[in-house]
């Protein structure tokens, strides 16, 4: 960049020119009011977020690169720290590496809205901190960027979710794409257990949440997935989440999971509010935590406007506190291996027609009993392969090699000793 604004220079022969503690921060500050009331003839106000909400700091990263929605780069702050990055961009057809300009250490404005944004490096003993400033012309065009954002970031939720993965030094927020919706016709289960728990969900986002102020029913609510794996449960999910207008967050908790981390995520998910937050594999939470887990649940408005989904595959695990009281998990749904209906219904809308007649799809149906879904998807990737190379498929066959290899993996029984041959030295 040419002729670019600098905040603080680095006076010719002096290494150590700043002022210490506030005198360093207030000229500092005082430097990017100047610079913003001269390019933008506002006075500027400084402000601080108390709610840890960062909306506009990830919508700002990504309008810097696509340098979109009406950003302009003021200045950089110090002249002897990197303001540029660089990164090699995978989305592009050729190869190549894309520069753009750092959130840390450079000043950022939306005119439109009377906003700048600044991510100031701080001088501490042990190293650089970073600290982040608002600065708005006013209390009203700070309100209505917020909400602007609010806004911006709902619709971006809808095609994608906001992944929390406990880690050794906190929270690590990723935002992942959906890149595959499920749609509920795909999801497969008894007829009324569905048209409850879709119920349920729909019930919940209603515009008006007019159910919920009828019968003064608090609004918040949590349900528990149970059962084997392979049955559904994921699918069920993706499902809820592809289908809902609302942001969705999945949340791991690891044996990093404690009480920081807990009060983050869920101060995260009300600040997304309404909104579905995810707790995969919830008997894996480590023992320590769970306490202050269910204390959080219990808060007065922890859980305002979050639609909360645990799973698990081993329901014997779960501490029973989590649903032996209201306001926890109210209702807990076991996603159970599928009947012979439901087996029938999975095999025909997985494509069978194409490697089987009716009448051997209806077959294959009673021969898979104990199959869970993910089974029954594996015996027809295993019938496809067959049908390829050898346009026949010997499906009772597929079914009892499959079902031998079940049985191993229960027992832990996987060799088998052919014959009674021995193996070794021979003593003399």
């Amino acid at each position: 960049m040419k002729n670019e604004e600098i905040i603080v220079v680095s006076p010719a022969g002096s290494s150590n020119h700043m002022a210490k503690a506030y005198e360093d921060y207030a000229y500092v500050i005082d430097g990017i009011q100047k610079l913003l009331t001269e390019r933008y003839e506002k006075q500027f106000q400084m402000y601080v977020s108390d709610d840890g909400n960062e909306d506009y700091w990830e919508l700002l990263e990504q309008d810097l690169l696509t340098s979109g929605n009406g950003v302009e780069f003021v200045a950089r702050i110090y002249e002897h720290i990197e303001s540029r990055a660089f990164a090699f961009d995978t989305e592009e057809s050729e190869a190549a590496f894309r520069m753009f300009p750092t959130l840390r250490n450079n000043v950022f404005a939306y005119p439109e809205w009377g906003i700048a944004l600044a991510r100031v490096p701080v001088f501490r003993l042990h190293g650089i901190g970073l600290e982040d400033f608002v600065f708005a012309a006013n209390d009203e065009c700070l309100l209505r960027f917020l909400e602007h954002t609010r806004n911006r970031r709902r619709e971006l939720d809808r095609c994608q979710v906001t992944v929390f993965t406990d880690g050794p030094h906190g929270i690590e927020k990723e935002l992942s794409p959906i890149t595959r919706m499920v749609n509920r016709d795909e999801v497969i289960m008894k007829a009324e257990l569905k048209k409850e728990i879709y119920r349920s969900i729909d019930q919940f986002f209603a515009e008006d949440r007019g159910f919920f102020q009828e019968y003064q029913i608090p609004y918040k609510r949590g349900i528990l997935l149970y059962g084997k794996p392979g049955n559904g449960k994921t699918t069920l999910v993706k499902s809820i989440a592809g289908s809902v207008n609302a942001p969705v967050a999945y949340w791991q908790n690891t044996e990093h999971t404690c009480s920081d981390t807990i009060q983050e995520v869920f101060q995260a998910a009300v600040n997304m509010a309404p909104m579905i937050l995810v707790i995969e594999d919830i008997d894996s939470m480590p023992v320590q935590a769970r306490s202050y887990f269910l204390n959080t649940l219990d808060g007065a408005t922890s859980k305002e406007g979050i639609f909360m989904i645990g799973t698990t595959n081993y329901p014997e695990k779960i501490d029973p506190a989590l649903t032996n009281r209201a306001g926890r998990f109210d209702r807990a749904y076991e996603i159970k291996l599928p009947d012979t209906e439901l087996r029938l219904t999975y095999l025909r809308i997985k494509g069978f027609s194409r490697l089987l007649t009716d009448e051997e799809i209806v077959h294959a149906s009673k021969l898979t009993e104990g199959f869970t879904f993910a089974q029954l998807n594996e015996l027809y990737v295993s019938a496809a392969l067959e049908w390829h190379y050898e346009k026949t498929v010997h499906v009772e066959k597929l079914v009892k090699t499959m079902k031998i290899d079940l049985q191993k993996g229960k027992t832990m029984n996987w060799i088998k000793e052919e014959s009674d041959a021995q193996v070794g030295f021979l003593v003399r």
